[in-house]
């Protein structure tokens, strides 16, 4: 069963997920040029966002968050952050899971759209965000570690 919680970013778990998730990203970054900056925990506290982990309790093996940024012209706008799953348990439905739940929240506290940015080296991260009907877009941020910007409207 799929199982997925909201926790703190601040909580042992998530750090040692998160770090797992950041150690892999730099190991496998062009050049080595990957920028580490852990979360804020307030980032993701409802309603301003959420985090949350996937897998048993005490063994996570994904995370993903969303968090409150600059509306839009459209209206209340979140952003996907820090979403990641172990290798060995990709493919089996928790990216899916995990974006459908984050989906669910942001339309609960009003958002009319859910941004993210990624690098084009996570090939099946892309091809999640596309499965679930996030389109490519311009930049709206700054982030040195994306190469790509995605959009999917909620209204």
């Amino acid at each position: 069963m799929l199982e997925l919680r909201p926790a703190s970013v601040a909580t042992p778990e998530s750090h040692a997920i998160l770090s797992e998730y950041f150690a892999l990203r730099a190991q496998e970054f062009p050049d080595n040029t990957y920028n580490t900056v852990f979360p804020l925990p307030e980032a993701f506290e409802p309603p301003a966002g959420v985090f949350l982990l996937a897998g048993p309790e005490a063994q996570p093996v994904g995370c993903g968050g969303i968090r409150r940024i600059a509306d839009s012209d459209a209206g209340i706008r979140y952003e996907v952050k820090h979403l990641f799953l172990r290798p060995e348990t990709r493919g089996q439905g928790w990216g899916r899971a995990l974006m459908e739940e984050l989906e669910r929240r942001a339309r609960r506290w009003g958002a009319v759209e859910i941004v993210l940015d990624t690098h084009h080296t996570l090939e099946a991260a892309g091809g999640l965000y596309a499965r679930t009907g996030f389109v490519q877009i311009e930049p709206y941020n700054d982030n040195r570690n994306a190469t790509r910007w995605y959009r999917k409207s909620l209204s």
